[in-house]
């Protein structure tokens, strides 16, 4: 079992605050740094100094870090145009040596795209917009140097383009698909992506996920084994239990909600849940950490938790 950090920089958090972050998950043997891609902030927060771009920020993270992989959980297809997101996580894929993992959705949040001039279409049409961006960026990066590549779409149109640059990794970045839909979205991991990610989900839903993206690939001809099976929660552990009320409390959660429906309670209960979601074929888990001021919550982490899970 690999344990990554994943951050949700839209909430509070300036470029400085990530790197301390991403810097020390590296130091501590954290798989990977993620980070999410909005440009609004949820809940009842400030959001202070405002969002920071998702890929700005891996591209300076890339520069800035030696070993740690580095990716969104996810791009939303509706931010950026497809040709030039190729571009973009090839270079940033180059500037860190062959780190980075690409994950890619429909974009869900309204108000975020409302709030800074981003169209907004229908849930069926950002599906489709989705599953030309995939074909069409994994298609530039697929082709030979030397050929070109051509795509029509009802959305999109690419016409004789040489697919450059190429990424460092060969022969593409992971490319990383998520979400709970029960059609396309197998589908589509089956056809594109090389890890498949499920948000916030008990273990038996998590697997109930799974098996759906298995059965996807079954009927596409695939086998299943070929991808990565990934999880994410929401991480609160506390050797005690006024420490662990102290970490929900700066998150905003309730400590027996978060017990339930996340990663909480002492070292041991988060070994023995994330066993769980092992169980179900779980082979990552994303450790969403909302406090990024918090280092000492990924230390413990580090050394209490992950050394016991690694062999799962």
């Amino acid at each position: 079992m690999r344990l990554r950090i994943f951050t949700e920089p839209q909430q509070g958090a300036s470029y400085d605050t990530l790197l301390r972050v991403a810097q020390t998950a590296q130091e501590l043997g954290f798989d990977a740094f993620f980070r999410s891609d909005h440009y609004l902030k949820m809940g009842n927060v400030s959001g202070l100094p405002g969002p920071t771009d998702a890929w700005t920020t891996l591209a300076g993270l890339a520069r800035e870090t030696s070993g740690i992989r580095l990716g969104t959980l996810v791009t939303a297809a509706t931010f950026r145009l497809p040709g030039p997101l190729a571009v973009t996580v090839a270079q940033v894929d180059a500037m860190s040596g062959g780190r980075i993992e690409f994950g890619l959705g429909t974009g869900w949040f309204e108000a975020e795209h409302t709030a800074y001039g981003i169209p907004f279409p229908s849930r069926a049409e950002r599906f489709d917009r989705l599953e030309e961006q995939l074909a069409i960026i994994t298609g530039l990066w697929g082709i030979p140097e030397g050929e070109i590549f051509s795509y029509e779409g009802k959305y999109y149109r690419v016409e004789d383009s040489p697919g450059l640059p190429k990424p460092t990794q060969r022969p593409r970045p992971p490319v990383l698909i998520g979400g709970g839909g029960p059609v396309r979205t197998p589908r589509l991991a089956a056809r594109y992506a090389d890890e498949f990610n499920i948000v916030f989900r008990s273990p038996d839903d998590t697997k109930a996920v799974f098996d759906r993206v298995r059965e996807a690939c079954s009927a596409a001809g695939r086998d299943s084994s070929t991808l990565t099976y990934s999880a994410a929660q929401v991480m609160c552990c506390g050797r005690d239990e006024a420490e662990l009320r102290r970490r929900a409390g700066a998150i905003g959660r309730n400590l027996d909600e978060l017990r339930v429906n996340g990663l909480a309670g002492s070292p041991a209960e988060l070994i023995d849940k994330i066993g769980r979601f092992a169980e179900v074929g779980t082979q990552r888990i994303y450790l969403q950490v909302l406090d990024l001021t918090d280092l000492e919550h990924l230390e413990l982490v580090a050394d209490e938790v992950m050394p016991q899970v690694a062999s799962l």
